[in-house]
């Protein structure tokens, strides 16, 4: 089928493995464990120590980060795809034809296994943004004086944000234009960061792949390449992060709007170590075979 089901298996085996996580502890590994018991018992235990968190470091958004609330199944954080009026999104022509082609696994028009048509049942990087909107979980942050790297979780995937002053590329026919020079569409685009205070990154970016190649959430939302993202990334606390997101893509809707609003992440241990979460097809398959699940090369492809 996809990655959904292997969602369900890789939360099982984390509550198993979990039991014996102060053993990974005690040999100097820390193993994650942030369910809902676990958030409930490190609330308590802040609650008790009735200490102020530290303040926020200058421009430094760096850390192992973990996000309680961005799986977000059912369509982006801000609109949930549910079919409720005021959850309908302001379509162009073309963006809503766009929308009924797609046939999504989750949301208000989700299919049946074997009908989808998501690229990301076919491991393909869910690129920028919807890297934002799809098991987020686990990120970590490195930077340096001209440069944030993000890594996530899922899929084993990176980017980079320039930080040091560069011009935001302007989108040209199937890419961007750099200087006298064209490069190519990519899957997380191209980023550029500017710090707007001490504790705020805003980061736009554009040159991300064609309609065909991408979704904006795994309820089959359509975005195109026309799209320029608004990511920004404000440190509340030494502990806290909040991501926003605002999309402008004038080819899919009529208007910009946030799919994400002020999402918080709470900073982890470090040397906490994340486990692996791949898209495999291989895995894929010999899952559907155990289940009697469809072939995901099959028909329904």
């Amino acid at each position: 089928m996809g990655d959904r089901r292997f969602a369900v298996l890789i939360l099982f085996f984390a509550g198993v493995l979990a039991f014996s996580s102060s053993g990974f502890a005690q040999n100097g590994w820390i193993w994650f464990n942030q369910g809902p018991g676990r958030q409930k018992q490190q609330d308590q235990q802040n609650q008790q120590n009735q200490k102020p968190p530290a303040p926020a470091p200058r421009h430094n958004i760096s850390g192992m980060w973990y996000a309680p609330n961005a799986v977000q199944a059912g369509g982006v954080q801000t609109v949930p795809n549910d079919g409720k009026p005021e959850h309908q999104l302001p379509y162009t022509p073309y963006g809503l034809q766009l929308y009924k082609s797609h046939k999504p696994l989750e949301g208000y028009d989700a299919v049946g296994p074997g009908e989808e048509n998501d690229p990301r049942e076919l491991c393909d990087p869910l690129g920028v943004p919807h890297v934002n909107h799809y098991q987020l979980r686990q990120t970590q942050i490195f930077q340096d004086d001209v440069k944030v790297v993000v890594l996530y979780q899922y899929d084993n995937r990176w980017r980079i944000i320039w930080t040091d002053g560069r011009e935001l590329p302007k989108v040209i026919e199937a890419g961007v234009q750099i200087g006298n020079g064209q490069r190519e569409q990519r899957f997380y685009g191209y980023s550029v960061g500017k710090w707007v205070d001490d504790t705020t990154l805003v980061v736009q970016t554009v040159g991300t792949m064609p309609e065909d190649r991408v979704w904006l959430d795994a309820t089959g939302r359509p975005i195109s390449d026309q799209i320029k993202v608004t990511e920004t990334y404000h440190r509340v606390n030494y502990d806290t992060l909040e991501l926003s997101e605002t999309i402008d893509d004038p080819k899919i809707y009529t208007k910009s709007w946030a799919t994400l609003d002020k999402l918080p992440m709470k900073l982890l241990d470090p040397g906490t170590d994340v486990m692996e979460f791949y898209c495999s097809p291989v895995e894929r398959s010999r899952y559907n075979n155990l289940t009697d699940g469809p072939d995901p090369n099959g028909p329904g492809r």
